[in-house]
This record gives structure tokens, sequence and C-alpha cells, in this order.
């Protein structure tokens, strides 16, 4: 049985990165007191840094999220046009292959 891992908000995430950059603790220190991985307080600081010059390029807080969601909402538009194309293309092959226009698919 595998144990189920553990997720961690934000704010929490944040919080820690930002302990972890002001050094008043070492990063093992901060892991034992907080129970996590001291790899998971490397990339939070990493992604704390990566992130915070797009709070002052645009004026908004970094969200990768919201970047994800943008392109997953796009790709399944992509997927809806993409039905309807091959139901129009079969309901018009059926159409020609009635009137005797053409009886091959050249797909």
């Amino acid at each position: 049985m595998s144990k189920k891992r553990r997720q961690y908000s934000a704010q929490f995430k944040s919080r820690i990165a930002l302990e972890a950059l002001q050094w008043a603790k070492t990063v093992p220190e901060l892991a034992s007191q907080h129970n996590v991985h001291p790899t998971l307080i490397h990339q939070w600081k990493r992604q704390l840094l990566e992130g915070a010059s797009s709070v002052f390029d645009t004026g908004q807080p970094f969200d990768r999220g919201k970047e994800e969601e943008t392109k997953q909402a796009e790709i399944n538009e992509l997927y809806r046009q993409i039905g309807k194309l091959k139901v129009e293309r079969d309901f018009l092959a059926e159409c020609s292959a009635k009137l005797g226009l053409s009886s091959e698919k050249p797909w």
C-alpha cells in the first residue's frame, strides 16, 4: 500500500521559502522544524525567485496555474473543433457518395 503524497498550500510554501531566503535558519533546520524534505524547500525557494520578477513586470502576482489553465482551455477548444470538422467531413463524404460524385475517401 502506498502512502498518499502530501500537498502543501501556496501560503505555506511561500512562507517557508521566504524563511529560507532570510537565512535566519539553515534549510535542514527549516526542514526538520516543518517536517518537509530539504529538497522541497530548495525547489520552493527557486520557484519564488523565478516568479518574483514577474510581479514587477506585469503588476500581477506570478501564477503558473493560470497559465496552465489557459493552455488546457485552448487545447480543449482545438479538440472540439477537430471533432466538429470530422463530423462535417464524414457528412459531406456520405452526401457526395449518395450523389455518386465520389466513393473513395482520400483520408
